[in-house]
């Protein structure tokens, strides 16, 4: 077992859902083996109220969450990526910036709860769908062996992952 925490960024358009519920749930579940962050291609500039209420309803803090440009993590002083995980199809469309350290990526697209429509019961129950599904991914993602196999058979693990329940779109090259 290695003593390494990896640094992991989830990147959708917005930043205000999915990669938030993606940020928080990571940096809970990963027991401090990994640092999670999230940012956007062109961010909300604030984290979706239900987020919020869905983070907390699961017992994981938000205080620290905020909605933030991908350009943050760009830079020559910004933490050194060893994953990224774009979760909506959109960003996952776009150029990203160079990532320093060629970081593993894959694509887990999961549906935008800020997208539904409907009653504020469906409004809710959209978010909690996307969270589990965010949740099932990186729990299969704490699962895998990262110490111990190859890069290429890491990457080809992130793939699958993305294509479990909930995925919206098909793997995409970063």
């Amino acid at each position: 077992m290695t003593d390494k925490v990896y640094n992991v960024l989830f990147l959708c358009t917005g930043n205000s859902a999915r990669s938030i519920l993606g940020e928080a749930i990571l940096n809970m579940d990963g027991e401090g083996r990994f640092r999670a962050f999230s940012a956007g291609s062109k961010p909300k500039g604030e984290v979706h109220p239900l987020a919020i209420k869905e983070l907390q309803a699961m017992g994981l803090p938000t205080n620290h969450l905020t909605s933030k440009s991908w350009d943050v993590f760009a830079g020559s002083d910004a933490p050194k990526m060893d994953f990224i995980f774009t979760v909506c199809d959109s960003a996952a469309g776009e150029s990203c910036p160079v990532w320093i350290g060629h970081p593993m990526t894959a694509h887990w697209g999961i549906e935008d709860p800020a997208a539904v429509e409907g009653s504020e019961t469906e409004k809710q129950r959209a978010f909690a769908l996307a969270a589990r599904f965010m949740k099932n991914r990186i729990s299969a993602f704490l699962n895998l062996p990262l110490g111990s196999i190859d890069r290429m058979s890491i990457q080809n693990q992130l793939n699958q992952i993305g294509l479990m329940e909930g995925n919206i779109g098909t793997p995409r090259k970063l």
